[in-house]
């Protein structure tokens, strides 16, 4: 049988993550302005009621998920909770039944484009939404997208909608629009407490656009430097979990629950020519999650069902952005416990996980701001997957 050599998976994903950062920067220097344009007229149907309406299949459909999460849970302490929802179990009668020209409507897809998504677009354009084609040709803001790496795609899809989210708050709070920058000047310092022409601040905008995306390259680097080695090292011990019969758990919180989704996703319902990987997630499951948090506790919702799925030979895949959420641990515990192959994508220096090594793989994205955090980890599992893939190949 062929095998790959530790420091050949190790180089693979090193040079893997290194070329997200080009791409990146590339579209982010090109569509800043675009963007930051866009936001000025989200701002604005927002404060005018408007609602933001989300969906996609497969995969997409947890961009969908991340994007209603972020608007309605802000991560930022004061901010406002905005009105979004992911219509991705039934989109094109969902939208339909409850669209008004006021609101959002964001349609995501594979680099291909979705050809049901897209019908469902163009129905909210001609009823006067604002729509958001991610990718596409036609739309208020239509992506082309710069690569055919459906993994990297996806995750160019979150750094645009986390910018969206972010740059959204400033500008209806700005005075300008009859509002002050308030908790949000540390994202944007430039923009202070005077009124401002309107093209300035799109041109300042763009300009931190450009600034965050640098941001996550230096994240990336620093992870492709630091924690490449490890990567591989957990690749390759989940290949073996595989091989002997296991699965992938995945779990999370928020933000990360849409992660630990996407990741399952990623591994059932593989990119062309990927061979599937059998996979669940935990948080893809509300009926439990409400059942268990109602009569017992949130701080059970993943232990009550690794009690039920997990078998001996499963990996089990903790996301965390802070390393400290107790439900995380109370699973990650229960793993170990089970003699279960145990994997955390973690921030904000690691937390409590990393500390007290209830993982056997952790992987930490060193920074304690949710977005870039989360933009970095999805290159990390996904990254994981591609490796997965290399692996099962090198060894048929």
């Amino acid at each position: 049988m062929l095998t790959i050599s530790k420091s050949k998976l190790t180089t693979q994903i090193e040079d893997r993550l290194l070329t997200r950062n080009q791409i990146m920067e590339e579209y982010f220097s090109r569509d800043a302005m675009r963007l930051a344009v866009a936001c000025r007229e989200m701002s604005e149907r927002f404060l005018k009621g408007g609602r933001l309406l989300a969906f996609g299949r497969g995969p997409y459909a947890t961009d969908a998920q991340h994007v209603s999460v972020e608007f309605v849970h802000p991560v930022i302490v004061g901010k406002r909770a905005l009105p979004a929802l992911d219509l991705s179990f039934s989109f094109r009668p969902w939208m339909e039944a409850i669209l008004q020209p006021e609101d959002m409507v964001m349609g995501f897809g594979p680099p291909g484009g979705d050809l049901q998504v897209e019908a469902a677009l163009a129905s909210a354009r001609m009823r006067d939404a604002m729509t958001f084609a991610l990718p596409g040709r036609q739309g208020s803001f239509a992506l082309e997208t710069p690569t055919e790496d459906p993994f990297i795609h996806q995750e160019l899809i979150e750094v645009l909608y986390h910018t969206l989210w972010e740059t959204v708050h400033v500008f209806f709070e700005h005075r300008e629009l009859g509002y002050d920058v308030g908790a949000s000047d540390f994202l944007y310092p430039f923009l202070g407490q005077q009124k401002q022409e309107t093209k300035d601040i799109i041109a300042q905008v763009a300009d931190s656009v450009q600034m965050k995306v640098r941001e996550d390259s230096g994240l990336r680097e620093r992870v492709a430097r630091e924690e490449s080695e490890r990567t591989g090292d957990a690749a390759r011990a989940i290949h073996q979990r595989l091989l002997r019969g296991g699965k992938l758990i995945t779990f999370g919180n928020g933000g990360s629950a849409t992660d630990a989704n996407d990741l399952a996703l990623d591994c059932v319902e593989p990119p062309a020519g990927y061979r599937p990987v059998p996979a669940i997630s935990l948080a893809m499951e509300p009926a439990n999650i409400t059942a268990v948090a109602n009569d017992v506790g949130t701080e059970v919702i993943f232990l009550r069902q690794l009690i039920a799925q997990a078998r001996p030979e499963d990996i089990a895949i903790g996301i965390s952005t802070s390393g400290g959420s107790r439900n995380i641990i109370m699973a990650l515990e229960e793993a170990r416990r089970r003699n279960m192959l145990t994997v955390a994508l973690l921030g904000s220096g690691g937390g409590d996980i990393f500390r007290r090594g209830l993982a056997d793989f952790p992987i930490v994205v060193q920074c304690d701001y949710i977005p870039r955090i989360q933009e970095v980890q999805a290159s990390i599992y996904h990254v994981i997957r591609e490796m997965l893939e290399v692996l099962s190949r090198g060894q048929a």
